[in-house]
């Protein structure tokens, strides 16, 4: 459980957190909307958890929303979940996460070092880690997750002590700005993705029927809790002029606390916990393509062979790296909060068939049916506004499905045998 629970905080805490707030702050003006919408999020995060939670306690196997839709819905809507990891679900957060740690090394590296080649780099040490044995990986991201949390809450304190308290907090008013409050939740989801981390390594999991939803639900509350401290150090920091539309408000904001001593140190810090979001994701990411290899849905080289999925890895890598080289930063974070918005709607979607299927007994849903019917309603709600107001990537993002069609008709048909998704937990 301690494991799961690491890998769903190390791949929650990673870009989005460090960059969101900024340009939330430009669309925004004040910082009282954006804490808004970073709380809100964490009660839609915690109902995802509960609803995945009690997906993966009927369905304890790994591959995340392919596993889930394929066997509460059907083979090909899996499969448009599995392609959406692909591109946008694993693929394009480690773009964003590898293309922002310059912001934070820069500090230290200088600021003539490329993002790309810095995030490359990041990219290669990650798949290494997680891509020759399992419990050495493992390790290794505990301890880091423990130190990168240490880190941001001895931040959190000492900023809450240095903020200055002439401050005054003021009413949310959101009656003009609604539009752009939506797209802020759906960046703000961005940031909270991570929630369902621990869902891809499923049948890793010990006793997972009984762990993964305290992981999801446990390591969900307590970013929740760091994000808002954390936000709240930033936003109140320095005035919103000087945060707006900037990526780095973390170094800002320590900067503006305790000089650039402190914002060589948090720059450092952030670039840690970048780095351990990246290797985390490349660790979920990787199982999913496994388990679809596993099935017939992907080439069967990409599953795993051992302990670990290296293939697989080695695929994510090469995918991430790509997308390190062809994309700029807001657009990639809006391109990832409107196609996760749609998968994660579609899979607590099937939660709710198989519910009516199989019956309360068979199915245990916490809130039933107000906690799932909340988190659809709402993830669709943020995506249609996040459509409205950038079209452009919204089309990507729906590209990106209608081009797992054709895919998925190409790939089934290159298999010697007919692809079938198994409840076997051995991906």
């Amino acid at each position: 459980m301690a494991s799961a629970t690491a890998l769903v905080i190390a791949n929650m805490i990673g870009a989005g957190v460090f960059t969101t707030s900024g340009f939330a702050l430009a669309d925004l003006g004040r910082p009282e909307p954006v804490l808004l919408a970073w709380l809100i999020g964490g009660g839609l995060a915690t109902c995802g958890a509960l609803s995945y939670g009690a997906l993966a306690r009927r369905l304890p196997l790994s591959g995340g929303e392919y596993t889930f839709l394929a066997l509460t819905v059907h083979p090909l809507a899996g499969f448009l979940a599995g392609w959406i990891s692909l591109l946008g679900g694993f693929t394009a957060p480690l773009a964003v996460a590898a293309l922002t740690l310059q912001a934070y090394l820069g500090e230290w590296l200088g600021t003539a070092m490329r993002p790309e080649w810095v995030g490359t780099g990041a990219l290669l040490a990650g798949g290494l880690m997680h891509g020759v044995r399992l419990r050495i990986g493992l390790a290794l991201q505990n301890v880091a997750v423990v130190l990168k949390l240490l880190i941001i809450i001895g931040f959190i304190v000492f900023g809450c002590t240095r903020i200055s308290p002439e401050v005054r907090v003021s009413a949310v008013v959101l009656a003009d700005n609604v539009p752009a409050f939506a797209a802020t939740l759906v960046w703000v989801s961005f940031a909270y993705s991570g929630w369902n981390a621990a869902v891809y390594v499923a049948g890793e999991v010990r006793d997972p029927g009984r762990n993964l939803q305290r992981s999801l639900v446990l390591a969900t509350a307590l970013v929740t809790v760091t994000y808002l401290g954390l936000n709240t150090v930033f936003l109140y920091s320095a005035p919103p002029q000087v945060l707006a539309g900037h990526a780095e408000v973390g170094a800002i904001a320590a900067e503006a606390l305790g000089g650039i001593a402190l914002r060589r140190v948090i720059s450092l810090a952030v670039a840690a916990a970048l780095f351990t979001s990246i290797s985390s994701m490349i660790m979920a990411g990787s199982r999913v393509y496994a388990r679809m290899a596993h099935d017939g849905f992907l080439p069967p080289r990409l599953a795993a062979k051992g302990e670990v999925p290296s293939m697989a890895v080695l695929l994510q890598i090469g995918l991430a790296i790509v997308a390190v080289w062809n994309g700029g930063l807001v657009e990639l974070l809006g391109y990832v909060g409107f196609t996760l918005s749609l998968s994660a709607a579609a899979t607590v979607a099937g939660l709710l068939r198989l519910r009516l299927r199989e019956g309360p007994r068979g199915v245990p849903v916490p809130g039933y049916p107000w906690v799932p019917g909340v988190f659809i309603a709402s993830t669709v709600a943020a995506a249609m506004f996040m459509a409205l107001r950038e079209p452009r990537v919204a089309a990507i993002g729906l590209l990106t499905v209608a081009a797992g069609l054709p895919a998925y008709w190409l790939l089934a048909r290159a298999q010697t045998t007919p692809p079938k998704v198994t409840r076997s937990p051995n991906a």
